[in-house]
C-alpha cells in the first residue's frame, strides 16, 4: 500500500546501504551497496510509480513512527509469576523493524540467566541463556512481521519469573489454527514486503519453520514446548527452566514477592546489612541476593549510601 503522506526524502539511505552490505553476506544479494536508494527500493518493490510504500518506512523509514506511531514495542520485566507492579524495567522501543527486533532481543536477553559453561577445546568460553537464543530471536521476529499495522496497539513483550509472554497484535491466516504451527506448514507472512528484506537480512527463514524450530530448541534445551495462543491477540509463551521443576511436582522455594519483602525486611531491621548475611538470611545464592538487590535499586525501592564495604541501604518506599 502507497502511503501517500511519505516521500523518497522520509527514507535514510543509509540504512539502504547498511541492509545491502548484510544481504549481501547472508544471501548474496546483487545490488551494489553504492547504488541509488530509489533502484534499491524498486528491486525490493518496495516503490510503485515513484512513491514508497508502508513496507519501505517501516523497513527504511528516517522515523518510522511519524507515520505508524504503534511501530513500536514495549517491554517490561516483573519480579513475580503477574502483570503487577512495581516494574523493575520498563522500555518502549522505537526505530524501523530491523532496529525493534534486535533492541527488544537484547532487553530479554539482558534480564535471563547466562550460564557459563566448562572451557574444553576452545579458547573462548562457551555460555547460554536460559532460554535459546533462537527462540527469543523468532518469536520477536514473528510478532514483527506479522502483526497487523493497522491496529492501535504495539508489541508488547513481558519477561516474568517463570515465562516470556510476546503479544502481537495480529492473527493467523484463514482457516489455521495454533496445532498447525506445531507442524510443517507453508510460509504465508501477514506483510510479505516486510518479510523478504528480513529475510534477505536473515532476520527469517522462508520455510514455514520458524515455530517447529523454537520447539525443537526448547526440547534440546530441555524446556516446555512454546505455547501458541490465538485471541483478540497472538501469544506466543516461552518457559523458562524453573518451570520445569514445578510442573513435575518438584520442591519450589519461596517466591519471588516473598523474598523480596524479605529482603526489604531485613535491610530495614539492619541497613548496614551485608549480601553474605542476606544469602544466609533468605536463603539465596549471593549471586541471587545481588539480582534481588540490583531489581530492587531499578526499581527505585531501595538506595546505596556510601561505598560497598563501608556503606548502607536506604529503603525508599515500603513493599
Amino acid at each position: 500500500m502507497i502511503y501517500n503522506k511519505a516521500s523518497i526524502d522520509d527514507i535514510d539511505s543509509e540504512k539502504i546501504r547498511n541492509f545491502i552490505r548484510l544481504a549481501k553476506v547472508k544471501r548474496g544479494f546483487p545490488l551494489a551497496e553504492t547504488v541509488e536508494a530509489k533502484i534499491a527500493l524498486t528491486h525490493l518493490n518496495l516503490l510503485e510509480n515513484n512513491k514508497i510504500n508502508n513496507a519501505a518506512i517501516l523497513l527504511f523509514g528516517k522515523h518510522p513512527q511519524r507515520f505508524f506511531i504503534t511501530s513500536e514495542i514495549r517491554c517490561a520485566s516483573f519480579y513475580g509469576t503477574k502483570l503487577e507492579k512495581p516494574i523493575p524495567s520498563y522500555k518502549v522501543f522505537k526505530g524501523d523493524v530491523f532496529e525493534l527486533v534486535d533492541q527488544a532481543v537484547e532487553f530479554v536477553l539482558n534480564k535471563l540467566d547466562y550460564r557459563i559453561e566448562t572451557r574444553k577445546e576452545h579458547i573462548q568460553i562457551p555460555g547460554r541463556y536460559e532460554i535459546p537464543k533462537e527462540i527469543i530471536g523468532e518469536a520477536i521476529v514473528n510478532a514483527v512481521v506479522h502483526r497487523d499495522y493497522t491496529s492501535k496497539a504495539s508489541v508488547q513483550i513481558m519477561v516474568f519469573r517463570d515465562r516470556v509472554e510476546v503479544w502481537n497484535p495480529g492473527s493467523l491466516p484463514s482457516g489455521w489454527t495454533t496445532e498447525k504451527l506445531k507442524e510443517l506448514h507453508t510460509s504465508i507472512p501477514a506483510n510479505p514486503l516486510l518479510a523478504e528484506p528480513m529475510y534477505l537480512a536473515s532476520y527469517i527463514e522462508r520455510l514455514g519453520t520458524g515455530t517447529t524450530d523454537m520447539i525443537e530448541f526448547a526440547k534440546n534445551a530441555n524446556l516446555l514446548e512454546p505455547r501458541f495462543i490465538q485471541e483478540d491477540i497472538f501469544r506466543t509463551i516461552l518457559y523458562r527452566p524453573k518451570t520445569v521443576g514445578e510442573t513435575v511436582g518438584e520442591t519450589v522455594g519461596e517466591t519471588v514477592e516473598k523474598t523480596v519483602e524479605k529482603i526489604l525486611h531485613l535491610i530495614k531491621l539492619n541497613p548496614e546489612v551485608t549480601r553474605q548475611e542476606l544469602s544466609a538470611k533468605v536463603g539465596l545464592s549471593v549471586r541471587g541476593v545481588e539480582w534481588n538487590l540490583k531489581k530492587l535499586k531499578e526499581s527505585g525501592l531501595i538506595e546505596r549510601i556510601g561505598s560497598t564495604k563501608s556503606g548502607h541501604w536506604k529503603v525508599i518506599t515500603k513493599q
